[in-house]
């Protein structure tokens, strides 16, 4: 008896939204470029583009407004949708075999089937391109920061393969746009957006410790590393080391920048979430660890508030 070769998966991946717009209403035929892509699961997109606001916001000033330019945050918001997409798709093709073995990774397009290897590969050098295009409109300090990101993007997907600690070179990776956004605007670094680079490091590693709960089980089994494994049960005692860190570095880059009373207050309303965080957080429950990790974009949302407010309140 001849045997139906088997269909690739083609419903949702398992941790998209069951109604996400990409399963509900775009084209059979990119529906798997756009899932390897991540648009069908935008929060990523967020947590790599606020930071990048962030670091806009804050050199604000010395382009002389207290208020950012909405037209580099456009162009910073392209960037993030189209490289997020090319990290999110070299790290598939990084992790193909591991995510075929985690429940919650085996819908994504390569493991399942919807994607090919030489397709993904095309896919990559498509959005890298279109990346590249984009990183151009930038001045040529920020053109030499976007190609130095490359390297800790290129190392990111090894890490869990060797350290427990992958969560700080996500930190590392994801949180680089802040430079990027205060070097588009001021043509170079100093130690205003480094201090709120290294709170935005921290900040990272605490939400993705919380999102890694999720995965803690099937990585323990394959013999990858995480720093859910790491802290176990004392993650939230970590979690206020990390947050903790987050707000004193937070408050010395808002001090180096020179903003004013309106930082301070709304920082204080993004610390009470941050608190707030630690307080619900049950690591033994998946959904409560994924929609404590989603609300970080609030989180994001608020300290950029806060740095327009501080702004404009110096």
């Amino acid at each position: 008896m001849e045997l139906t070769p088997k269909r690739p998966y083609e419903g949702p991946v398992s941790d998209a939204q069951p109604s996400n717009w990409v399963d509900s209403y775009a084209p059979a035929a990119i529906r798997p470029y756009l899932k390897l892509a991540r648009w069908d699961r935008p929060i990523g997109t967020w947590l790599l583009l606020i930071p990048c606001w962030w670091g806009i916001a804050l050199a604000a000033p010395r382009a002389g407004s207290s208020v950012p330019d909405l037209l580099l945050m456009g162009l910073f918001a392209i960037g993030a949708l189209v490289m997020r997409g090319a990290g999110c798709t070299f790290n598939d093709i990084v992790d193909r075999d591991i995510d075929a073995r985690v429940a919650r990774t085996q819908t994504r397009p390569i493991p399942s089937g919807q994607v090919t290897l030489r397709e993904a590969w095309i896919f990559l050098l498509i959005q890298s391109f279109i990346g590249l295009l984009i990183l151009l409109f930038l001045n040529t300090f920020t053109v030499f920061l976007g190609v130095a990101s490359l390297l800790l993007v290129a190392v990111y997907p090894f890490m869990k393969r060797i350290t427990y600690w992958p969560q700080v070179f996500l930190g590392l990776t994801f949180n680089w746009g802040l430079l990027m956004g205060w070097s588009a605007v001021t043509g170079g670094l100093d130690w205003t957006p480094l201090a709120v680079y290294a709170a935005a490091v921290f900040w990272t590693i605490g939400y993705d410790t919380i999102y890694a709960h999720q995965d803690k089980e099937d990585d323990a089994l394959i013999g990858v590393g995480s720093t859910a494994l790491k802290f176990g049960e004392h993650t939230k005692a970590w979690l206020c080391g990390f947050y903790g860190l987050t707000a004193v570095l937070l408050t010395i880059g808002g001090s180096l920048a020179g903003l004013g009373w309106g930082f301070y207050s709304i920082l204080t309303l993004g610390l009470v979430h941050l608190a707030h965080q630690i307080v619900s957080l049950d690591t033994e429950q998946a959904r409560v660890c994924l929609k404590i990790f989603k609300s970080n974009r609030d989180f994001g949302l608020l300290m950029l508030g806060a740095i327009i407010a501080g702004n404009m309140t110096a």
